[in-house]
């Protein structure tokens, strides 16, 4: 019988009570999962966590080394952090923040299970899910191919009152993040078109 990497069965007795722990290779390394959700890595002989509310708590008192890897020559920063040896001797603080990193991962698998709405996207609400429906965007696949542009002036031509903000309210839906994050140089990218259009808008 294979013997099992001495981190990974280590992380199975300390974290028996989470439930039955299953390994896989991952990473150069291993995925820890329980029912198939992988809430845990092993990487170069170190236990990684998965991030969650109660690991950031932590980590703001006690700084956490994050997972690094190589991908095609460029470092990736994952979102997983190395558990210390200060950790790994408090036994109930390590078995609290491993149950609150399931926690999240279960979540974040029932939530990509679920179907996308419009309104669950960054910036976009429930009123402009309706305005985009009526827009004849009815989905978040459609808003992804049209883009922010075209989805904009369809917006456009049935609210006048539509302007840049909504605009890059779009752009930042699509790219999956909030507006306020949006690279200096798609804003201006942005706002250029913004402008050209305004000046051949006959309204």
């Amino acid at each position: 019988m294979k013997k099992q990497h001495p981190i990974v069965e280590m992380s199975r007795s300390r974290l028996a009570a989470l439930g039955q722990i299953e390994s896989r290779t991952q990473f150069g390394g291993y995925a820890l999962a329980v029912e198939k959700v992988v809430f845990a890595l092993v990487n170069d002989d170190a236990l990684y966590l998965r991030a969650s509310e109660a690991l950031r708590e932590y980590a703001a008192r006690q700084p956490m080394q994050p997972l690094v890897f190589h991908k095609r020559g460029a470092e990736v920063s994952l979102n997983y952090f190395r558990v210390d040896d200060a950790l790994w001797r408090d036994t109930d603080r390590l078995l609290s923040l491993s149950a609150a990193s399931l926690r999240t991962a279960r979540q974040e698998t029932l939530a990509r299970q679920r179907p996308l709405r419009l309104k669950d996207l960054p910036n976009l609400s429930l009123r402009m899910e309706l305005l985009l429906h009526e827009a004849g965007v009815r989905t978040v696949r459609h808003l992804r191919d049209l883009g922010s542009k075209r989805c904009w002036l369809r917006l456009r031509a049935i609210n006048q009152h539509i302007g840049f903000k909504t605009l890059l309210a779009l752009e930042g839906a699509i790219e999956g993040r909030h507006e306020a994050a949006l690279p200096q140089t798609v804003r201006a990218e942005l706002n250029e078109w913004y402008q050209e259009t305004l000046k051949g808008d006959p309204s």
